[in-house]
């Protein structure tokens, strides 16, 4: 066993310290350049969108979802305990400044995820009356690539579908019990008679679940956050400073006690940026795939505003908590506060909401890990279809693997099985950066279409307005 596990870390070592992290950086660079920085002019319009949708919900025939439905499944999917435990894992490692590198590697996601979602959207298929698409299906539709698609869609249903939903269970019940000294064995009861009534509604119930759940449960961790950042205002530039400065000078901070180097700094901010934004993974085209719109790349700009909310938003707001509340200190070498990372967040919002603050993290923390357990369960079913070919027998068995997974979850050390997901993850994200580049030529094709069409409908509603005008 102890052979599995150190091959096992050094496949990560090797996937998260170098390989991926040059690779989603580079993909997210390369279509940034391509699609023409299209980050500054969509994303803030495909916001107001979202809100508009929000306002008025649209419902779509049985085996689709609404464009806000497939943004809210890809958004359950990406906030996750990476959120929290990774972020404070990421500054405690790398410094504040690593939280510069977060944006960044967000930046460049967002044309990533872009170019995922219109792919998605382009090389869907119909099964059983139900859409389903993803990173399997472009690349065995866009590449011709059987193998390669196959390869994806293993990968993907072992990482989000088993191991994955493992480490998200457990991270529930071990919050759960910790706060409220609930029994684990109560808890796995209840999560696994919330988790399989979702699931056996389909694709429609996980749809309702994750439109409703991810905005509260979203709202509510920013807003606690702010508070938090509000109770300790007079923090607020210092904080802010220490970012700016910790990105490219980490000895400037904490008087050189940190023991960080520039290198740390960026490597842990780019990786964890990524891991919990997703952008490159492979796995959030799978809702958007699924999405009822008018064109593909209206659902690209909307999976924008996934990152957006991900990284700008929730993560950013754990590092502010931290650095503000001082439960961070910058005068702890990086090896002794990485071991407390942990409670780090923790003793964030306790210092501001006191015994309250602990129960209030692990209130979120278990619905953050609640909707990763939908989300990726969606992501994976997605991919058995795929490889068995929409089998009813086999999407019931693999429904029950899922559940005993999340069972056997809440009651095992997690530490191994993180490892685990993390160099599945890894594995399949690989497949999905080559089909991106390879493809790519296509997104760029698909954006311009978009926008020929845009320009044309613009130009024929103006000539309709001077009709107008002179009838009138």
């Amino acid at each position: 066993m102890e052979t599995i596990k150190m091959i096992v870390g050094s496949v990560n070592t090797v996937l998260w310290d170098y390989v991926l992290v040059v690779a989603l950086i580079g993909i997210g660079i390369f279509m940034t350049v391509k699609l023409k920085f299209l980050q500054f002019t969509r994303l803030f319009p495909s916001l107001g969108k979202m809100f508009s949708q929000l306002k008025n919900k649209e419902t779509v025939e049985e085996g689709k979802m609404t464009p806000f439905q497939a943004l809210s499944t890809a958004v359950a999917a990406q906030v996750g305990t990476g959120n929290i435990v990774g972020v404070a894992t990421a500054i405690a490692a790398g410094g504040p400044g690593a939280a510069f590198w977060m944006l960044v590697s967000a930046f460049f996601g967002m044309s990533t995820i872009f170019s995922e979602a219109v792919l998605a959207q382009k090389y869907r298929e119909t099964k059983d009356g139900q859409l389903v698409g993803g990173p399997a299906y472009y690349i065995k539709n866009g590449l011709k690539s059987k193998g390669l698609s196959m390869f994806f869609a293993i990968a993907c249903i072992f990482a989000l579908g088993i191991v994955g939903i493992m480490v998200q269970s457990n991270s529930v019940a071990g919050s759960v019990s910790d706060a409220f000294g609930v029994p684990k064995i109560a808890i796995t009861i209840v999560l696994t008679i919330v988790v399989t009534l979702i699931l056996m509604g389909g694709m429609g119930r996980i749809a309702s679940f994750a439109e409703t759940v991810v905005p509260i449960m979203a709202v509510a961790y920013i807003l606690g956050s702010l508070l938090i950042i509000f109770f300790n205002i007079e923090n607020l530039i210092p904080a802010i400073k220490s970012i700016f400065v910790g990105a490219f000078s980490p000895q400037a901070i904490g008087g050189g006690a940190l023991g960080i180097t520039v290198q740390q700094t960026i490597r842990y901010g780019l990786s964890r940026g990524l891991f919990s934004n997703e952008a490159g993974m492979g796995s959030t085209p799978h809702s958007h795939a699924v999405a009822n719109t008018d064109h593909p790349a209206e659902q690209g700009f909307t999976a924008m505003v996934g990152v957006f909310i991900s990284t700008f938003l929730i993560c950013i707001s754990t590092v502010m908590v931290n650095i503000t509340s001082q439960s961070y200190n910058p005068n702890i070498s990086a090896v002794k506060m990485t071991e407390s990372a942990t409670i780090m967040t923790q003793s964030g919002f306790a210092s501001g909401f006191g015994t309250f603050g602990g129960m209030f993290l692990s209130i979120c923390l278990s619905f953050f890990s609640l909707t990763t357990i939908i989300g990726w369960y969606f992501f994976a079913e997605s991919n058995v279809k795929f490889v068995f070919n929409s089998k009813a027998r086999t999407l019931r068995t693999f429904k029950v693997l899922a559940i005993i997974a999340l069972v056997i979850g809440t009651l095992i050390d997690a530490t191994f099985v993180w490892e685990l997901a993390d160099m599945f993850m890894g594995i399949m994200a690989i497949p999905n950066i080559i089909a991106l580049f390879l493809l790519s030529k296509e997104v760029r094709k698909i954006l311009d279409e978009y926008d020929e069409l845009h320009a044309i409908k613009k130009e024929t509603t103006k000539k309709e307005r001077l009709v107008e005008k002179e009838i009138l």
